[in-house]
């Protein structure tokens, strides 16, 4: 018998929640075949059988919180699982092919063991499907080994007028099968007013736990100041047709990142962070800049590795599919852990201001506002021009409040003069 103890998927991880089970008790299933669904503090994990066998016992339900190295599941292997009591002797059964048995002169298929197995479908999917109120295991994927792919579930949605009617007809008990922590609580003598409670699980209860660790152990101050665009935006218009022939779209975030490289091997406590245990300082000769990415289950910081060593273009590339791969739910732990500065580029919703969380254990996140036409005083003279605010916060223990100045203002003097930024990036 085979114990399944919960791994460690994430750097750090100690507890996970059981999301899903693709499996139940008693049915057959083949090495590396989905099993679970686990969500940790940064990702969904789909754990896999890790042989094959039979599941005997599985020891946690949907929704419960499990420490990693807890055995959650127990698979007989293939190796010892008992016969089947057919009744049926060896000399009653004869072999025609592979797949056939015949038994007392009636063929039988030797297969029945395969529709006991669910259908194979990542996490995305398989919430996609939720959402959109199909049932998976009605679906045929078209996928490698057949896995369910996203134009499966909307080929089958389009095709299947009658599950549409039928989900349609139940949408208040789907409802409730499908939120059944969400509640509404009518207020005594206030009949209008209605109030709902969610329980706070998941990733959102683990970004709630890391902003109070953050803000609990980090003293933090933020120093706001404005940069001045239309030299960058030109600059940037003359790189369009180069980028379009590499068919990369190039925004400005690529040039926030080289300044800010730039900045932080001249002010190295701002790349940094600080040892409680060993009351050390570690100065971090690496630049590994996460880009703050919101996507529907929550806020999920990327990481793009090395970016000192990285082009212009090779950076706007890499940011581009790390955030649709934040969004889609697809990105491994090793693209969202190991940053050592955080960017959060807030700028496309709007807003002139912030205080933003820094992200523990680093010792700053600098924030992009929305870029807009302003008068401003150029020479004595009201002037228009394309500005934006940024936002640094910064750890207060490894950062006075003059080097965070000096800080912003090295980025301000590379990205309000860019030809300044080109001749010095490497």
């Amino acid at each position: 018998m085979m114990e399944f103890k919960l791994p460690d998927v994430g750097e750090g991880m100690h507890e996970g929640e059981i999301i899903q089970w693709l499996i139940k008790e008693g049915d057959a299933v083949t090495q590396d075949q989905p099993i679970v669904e686990v969500q940790t503090d940064k990702v969904n994990a789909e754990l896999t059988a890790p042989a094959t066998g039979v599941v005997k016992k599985i020891f946690f339900s949907e929704g419960d919180i499990v420490e990693v190295g807890t055995t959650i599941f127990t698979i007989q292997e293939g190796n010892d699982m008992p016969a089947p009591e057919t009744g049926i002797s060896e000399g009653d059964i004869q072999v025609i092919q592979s797949d056939d048995v015949k038994v007392n002169g009636e063929h039988v298929t030797s297969k029945p063991h395969l529709d006991a197995v669910r259908v194979l479908a990542t996490p995305f999917v398989r919430q996609m499907a939720r959402e959109m109120k199909v049932d998976i295991e009605q679906v045929i994927g078209s996928g490698p080994a057949g896995r369910i792919i996203e134009s499966d579930l909307k080929q089958f949605k389009e095709n299947n007028s009658i599950i549409r009617e039928n989900a349609n007809n139940n949408d208040d008990k789907i409802l409730q099968d499908m939120s059944p922590m969400k509640y509404a609580v009518q207020a005594k003598g206030l009949e209008k007013e209605w109030e709902e409670r969610i329980l706070l699980k998941g990733i959102r209860k683990k970004i709630a736990e890391h902003m109070v660790k953050s803000v609990s152990i980090i003293p933090h101050v933020t120093h706001v100041d404005e940069l001045e665009m239309d030299r960058l935006k030109e600059l940037k218009d003359q790189l369009k047709a180069y980028s379009d022939d590499k068919d990369i779209k190039l925004t400005f975030l690529p040039f926030f990142v080289k300044a800010i490289v730039i900045a932080l091997k001249e002010f190295k406590t701002l790349n940094a962070s600080i040892d409680e245990k060993t009351n050390e300082i570690i100065l971090k000769n690496y630049y590994h800049i996460g880009i703050a990415t919101n996507t529907k289950e929550g806020l999920i910081v990327p990481v793009i590795k090395h970016a000192d060593q990285k082009t212009i273009f090779q950076l706007a590339d890499e940011i581009r599919q790390l955030a649709n791969q934040a969004r889609e739910g697809k990105l491994g732990i090793d693209q969202i852990t190991g940053s050592t500065f955080t960017i959060s580029n807030v700028g496309p919703i709007g807003g002139m201001h912030a205080t933003p969380i820094i992200n523990y254990p680093e010792a700053a996140i600098l924030a992009l506002h929305k870029m807009e036409q302003r008068m401003v005083v150029r020479d004595l003279e009201g002037v228009i021009r394309l500005m934006m605010n940024m936002s640094l916060s910064f750890d207060h223990r490894l950062i006075d409040g003059v080097t965070a100045v000096h800080f912003t203002n090295r980025i301000k003097e590379l990205l309000e003069n860019p030809i300044r930024l080109v001749v010095e990036m490497r």
